[in-house]
């Protein structure tokens, strides 16, 4: 390497180091939303230690074709500490400012989306389907209506026909109301019973 491409690959290695620590504070600030879970912090690491060796490897390929000396990595350290002394304070602070303005404008289109559109769509469902069993509502009145019209002549007849039986047979079809009668009520209970017992 000449001179020229030395220098400038110490410089570029500074700039990486310096890189590295804000990057470095950034992977750690959203840290504990997953240190809970042991596995997703493994892979985040990895990920996170993997990136960054390609992302400065691809940096110094850059500069001086991939070739690697001792005195890049001193530039790098050197880089990773003047951003500790200089630089960590400042950012951390600069960070948390964009982490809240961005968390602001999140909460203000979240509102914005509630306000607009989850909101309205809400009221436009509920009042269809109020709508809907309102008509529900009425189209089963009617048709109650409808069908006391058309079985009412229907009564009428059958209770005609009943009057005019002889008193004998009338009292064979109480007998038999009365006996269904009965069979349906043993049937509830047991049913009420069975039931009753399986809850418990």
């Amino acid at each position: 390497m000449t001179l020229s491409v030395q220098f400038l690959t110490m410089i570029t290695m500074i700039g990486g180091g310096f890189y590295l620590g804000m990057i470095l504070d950034t992977f750690r600030r959203f840290t504990p939303y997953w240190k809970n879970n042991i596995p997703l912090t493994y892979v985040m690491e990895i990920c996170f230690w993997l990136t960054q060796t390609i992302i400065l490897f691809y940096i110094l390929f850059q500069v001086n074709a991939g070739e690697i000396r001792f005195y890049i990595f001193a530039a790098c350290l050197l880089g990773f500490a003047m951003y500790q002394v200089f630089a960590a304070s400042s950012y951390k602070r600069l960070l948390e400012y964009i982490i809240r303005m961005i968390a602001s404008v999140y909460r203000f289109c979240r509102r914005v989306v509630q306000a607009l559109i989850i909101k309205p769509i809400t009221w436009i469902i509920t009042t269809i389907f109020a709508i809907v069993l309102w008509i529900l509502t009425i189209l089963w009145t009617i048709i109650q209506f409808i069908a006391k019209l058309l079985f009412a002549p229907i009564r009428w007849i059958v209770t005609g026909i009943y009057r005019i039986l002889p008193k004998s047979f009338q009292r064979f079809l109480h007998q038999q109301a009365g006996f269904y009668s009965k069979i349906k009520n043993i049937v509830i209970k047991w049913m009420k019973y069975i039931k009753g017992g399986s809850d418990r």
